[in-house]
């Protein structure tokens, strides 16, 4: 019998583990496009559990069941990471009001989270992580009939696991032409993996910090150490460095520190086996460094003027106070007929559908799914009985549709919009004098007849549809299908739109992103103009869009 602090533990150690792992479990993507990763989405939606049960004392194992499964659902992220809540939702349900378990309940209880993901899921895919976990299920079942130890069936689902990772494959012929297993799979078996650690040895895997997280953690040292002494600023320069330390040099850090308080004042030095991180105020940033020489070699470098550095950051402050005062959203009362929530990224596209009549616009997309609780907040604050979504992306809808029964006081429908131009077109059918049912009907058709086209980037080197794609390259996707390789993004985006025009194609819409230029997204307009008919209206936006250069509507 495992009780409910053992529970606690094994579910934090199984999100420690995804979370150590994600970067490889986000390298068996296949798609060379960027997206919204399966290691980081599910890392996040088992993150948004373990930062829950961290609060708590002890409880029964039901009740910790209970509320890790609410923490993921509302904090689900992708469909891999909704996919994962919907999991260990069936769980609690299954253990609620049991103070320990048994292994026989914990088979019961996977096989009821495994259910509810399938039904969940409107066409199960066979070779991805409902199959692993189904897998598991079954396995966890036979092994209950045999033993009814915790650690004995558990053991039986990672392994079950595991086989069927392995034969993921073999499933899905996509997998095995890229020669990978399913991503979101694996990422469910380190998760079991992480809880089994606890079950069997009681050994609570910790989080281990990536390069991006030991970035971070380096410039937070650096902007801790500037704020200790923000109101003690006598010298002009905060001067900022790491030294890669010199296994020959015999001197220690102490007699840098030294020096370095003979020249300046708010002196900071950290160091271990490797590193040495310094924070100095001094009017001689040159002669710190040269010190710095005599230990090792500079890996890292930051010289500020101080007074530049605290106007800047009173800047910062304030336009920060004020994002986060705009971000927040208060529930209100559902008073009007109808509203909208929509789910973009970039200020161009932000406004027009704020413009088209959407009371809130959350913002994600392609590399940022919003969590299930992002969009339940928009909604809340929609003042409308009936609040209709707007994903505009296919990794989306599944964390929209989660919002549906979380509501009670208003009605949600989700209008599953894959991209963007889906989500544009149909907000621009709404009928603000139409019945909601007549409304929705026409919103549908509306961006059932749009084709979309993207143009990115190649997120790493990859071999898909007989192409061997190399990172960095531009790629044009004709309704989310590979169709040009190319070096330049407006070159790209010309082949591709036309391509797409059809006979009878009446509009197209040209929205650019946040990098590519005025003059590019110009050349681009105007070479498109004079390659198709003159009966075809063409429409250019700034949208400002992160990841796609731009984003083509064909109607």
């Amino acid at each position: 019998m495992i009780n409910g602090t053992e529970l606690k533990q094994a579910i934090i150690s199984g999100a420690n583990n995804i979370v150590r792992n994600r970067t490889s479990v986000d390298e068996l993507n296949i798609f060379p496009v960027p997206d919204g990763d399966t290691g980081t989405n599910m890392s996040m939606t088992m993150t948004a559990a373990s930062h829950e049960l961290e609060q708590l004392d002890s409880e029964a194992a039901g009740e910790i069941a209970r509320r890790a499964a609410a923490a993921m659902l509302r904090g689900a992220r992708g469909n891999s990471g909704v996919i994962l809540s919907l999991l260990f939702r069936g769980f609690s349900q299954a253990v609620e009001g049991l103070e320990e378990l048994s292994g026989d309940d914990i088979a019961r209880a996977l096989a009821r989270g495994v259910d509810a993901a399938y039904k969940a899921v409107m066409k199960p895919t066979e070779g991805t992580i409902l199959t692993v976990a189904r897998v598991a299920s079954e396995e966890g079942k036979a092994a209950a009939a045999v033993n009814d130890d915790v650690v004995y069936v558990w053991s039986a689902m990672c392994k079950g696991a595991a086989d069927a990772l392995e034969q993921t494959p073999e499933l899905l012929p996509v997998l095995k032409r890229a020669g990978v297993v399913d991503a979101g799979g694996r990422g469910l078996c380190l998760i079991f993996d992480g809880m089994l650690s606890v079950f069997k040895d009681g050994v609570m895997i910790q989080a281990a910090k990536d390069i991006k997280q030991k970035e971070e953690e380096t410039a937070e040292f650096f902007r801790n150490a500037a704020a200790e002494f923000d109101d003690d600023i006598r010298f002009t320069y905060c001067t900022e460095f790491i030294v890669g330390r010199d296994p020959a040099c015999k001197k220690e850090p102490v007699q840098l520190r030294s020096y370095l308080e003979s020249i300046g004042d708010c002196v900071v030095v950290v160091d271990d086996e490797e590193i040495i991180k310094t924070h100095v105020h001094t009017e001689n940033p040159g002669n710190a460094l040269q010190k710095a020489l005599e230990f090792g070699q500079l890996l890292m470098v930051k010289i500020e003027n101080m007074k530049e550095q605290h106007r800047r950051a009173a800047e910062e402050n304030e336009k920060a106070k004020k994002a986060v005062e705009k971000k927040k959203l208060a529930p209100v009362e559902p008073e009007g007929e109808i509203g909208f929530v929509a789910v973009a990224a970039g200020n161009g596209l932000v406004s027009l559908f704020e413009d088209l009549g959407c009371s809130h616009v959350v913002s994600g997309g392609q590399t940022m799914n919003p969590s299930t609780e992002d969009i339940y907040a928009a909604v809340m604050a929609t003042p409308a009985r009936t609040v209709v979504v707007l994903p505009n992306n296919k990794n989306i809808i599944m964390a929209a549709e989660q919002v549906v029964p979380m509501v009670s006081d208003r009605t949600v429908i989700v209008l599953p919009t894959r991209t963007i131009p889906q989500g544009l077109s149909a907000m621009l059918a709404y009928d603000p004098d139409g019945t909601i049912e007549a409304t929705l009907e026409t919103m549908k058709e509306a961006y059932a007849n749009v084709s979309t086209g993207q143009v990115t980037f190649a997120a790493r080197d990859s071999e898909f549809g007989g192409h061997k794609i190399h990172e960095g390259e531009i790629l044009g996707l004709d309704n989310g299908k590979l169709t040009y390789i190319e070096d330049d993004p407006v070159q790209t985006a010309i082949r591709l739109t036309r391509s797409m025009v059809k006979h009878g194609t009446s509009f197209i819409t040209l929205i650019y992103g946040a990098d590519i230029s005025d003059a590019q997204a110009e050349e681009a307009y105007n070479r498109i103009k004079s390659k198709v008919s003159d009966d075809i209206e063409i429409t250019l936006v700034n949208g400002g869009q992160p990841v796609y250069y731009f984003l083509i509507s064909v109607e």
